[in-house]
């Protein structure tokens, strides 16, 4: 084949894509006409959606829309810059000392920097944490990332962009990661980890990996993306949750998912926060989001640290038990999950996608997840219960999935 030629080169793509077909692994996107919440219109179609990551319901809210509107009437649509140049505003910095302020408890001397998206956020911390200056990193010395088995795609790019050694662990595994951590001869060591594993809905184990950390001298580099505001009696994540406290901790949280916004931030001592503004290129030569975004999170915080979030955190630790003692699987295997990911092992690629579809057929929309998102022969349909779940759309998905597995 002639690849200078672009009919063949098309060819090329397009067998690729024949071939994600034939095993079950196309994706596709569907047009949502309203806003996010679990009783949607897809596409002309009313559905019961189970599938977003608002898991306290403040998508829509009406405080989070009239304080948007706001925002932008403040401090127009974009922010016309970098923060570095001229891109950082007051509703900006006000973000990041709130949230600096929001995870004080857990971080000797906090300080907070706002990103536009998470995966952003994962590659400034790890690339600039990761980089020894000066160092060579093939030889002894230099940077060292252990890094958790089920990590998220941002965390595993993060830490091969940044040239540092990577090391793996199996999942949860203290004695491999303690093993790892005593043969290291590097100058900087990085145990990186998700808090709540995006797919399987468990909790890492942070007070132990915490301990390892202070023992060999190590950072915790802890991804709370799905801990933050439902994890914790504030809502401040899977540090309150665990009642950690170090200097050791580096911590990043979403704030598209719980918060109901959009964007993320990192959490540390102010000394890694200023390294991270003067290394991080997804940092630095990046446009600044909109500052009505920063806004409206300002009062995203206020419902999660007050008592609303804590009565939508009490109402969806509701809906999650619900969930867990209503199902009556034989075939497939419902992960064991206290969050809001509560993920049903079916197997097969084309099996979870017919499953999928039935449900859908039911006016009810659950994703079917498969590789590579999850290892071959785990495919499966991810659950992920809000806030603004009812108990009467709980019990109707329950009995759909419990009566698809019969057939």
């Amino acid at each position: 084949m002639n690849l200078t030629n672009p009919t063949n080169l098309i060819e090329k793509i397009e067998h690729q894509l024949r071939d994600l077909d034939e095993r079950s692994l196309t994706r596709r996107r569907r047009v949502l006409d309203t806003p996010c919440a679990p009783r949607l219109i897809v596409e002309g179609r009313p559905l019961l959606a189970f599938c977003s990551n608002d898991y306290l319901g403040l998508a829509a809210h009406p405080a989070l829309v009239a304080a948007l509107r706001e925002g932008a009437r403040l401090y127009g649509a974009g922010s016309g810059g970098s923060h570095l140049i001229s891109g950082h505003s007051r509703a900006h910095d006000l973000l990041e000392e709130r949230l600096a302020d929001f995870e004080s408890a857990h971080l000797d001397n906090a300080r907070a920097l706002t990103f536009s998206t998470g995966y952003m956020a994962n590659l400034a911390m790890l690339t600039a944490l990761g980089a020894d200056a000066g160092v060579d990193p093939k030889t002894d010395g230099g940077a060292e990332i252990f890094s958790e088995q089920l990590n998220h795609a941002s965390l595993i790019d993060a830490a091969r962009l940044s040239r540092a050694r990577v090391r793996l662990y199996p999942h949860a595994d203290l004695g491999a990661l303690d093993a790892l951590l005593v043969a290291s001869t590097a100058t900087t060591k990085l145990v990186v980890t998700d808090s709540v594993f995006s797919m399987d809905g468990d909790i890492a184990p942070l007070p132990q990996l915490l301990a390892l950390c202070e023992r060999h001298g190590a950072w915790l580099v802890v991804d709370d993306a799905h801990g933050f505001g439902t994890l914790g009696a504030h809502g401040r994540g899977a540090l309150e949750h665990f009642a950690l406290r170090s200097p050791n901790l580096v911590y990043m949280g979403t704030l598209g998912k719980a918060a109901g916004v959009a964007g993320a931030f990192i959490a540390a001592h102010a000394s890694v926060i200023e390294l991270i503004i003067q290394r991080a290129r997804p940092y630095i030569y990046t446009t600044a989001a909109p500052p009505a975004l920063a806004h409206a999170l300002l009062a995203s915080l206020d419902i999660i640290g007050g008592a609303e979030g804590a009565a939508r955190r009490a109402h969806l630790n509701a809906l999650i038990e619900q969930f867990r003692c209503g199902l009556r699987l034989e075939r497939w295997q419902h992960l064991a999950s206290s969050t809001a990911i509560q993920p049903i092992v079916i197997g097969a690629n084309d099996e979870a996608l017919r499953v999928g579809a039935g449900l859908y057929g039911q006016g009810l929309w659950v994703p079917a997840i498969r590789p590579p998102t999850v290892a071959a022969g785990t495919a499966r349909l991810r659950v992920t219960l809000s806030a603004a779940h009812t108990h009467e759309d709980v019990a109707q998905l329950i009995a759909a999935l419990n009566l698809l597995e019969r057939r």
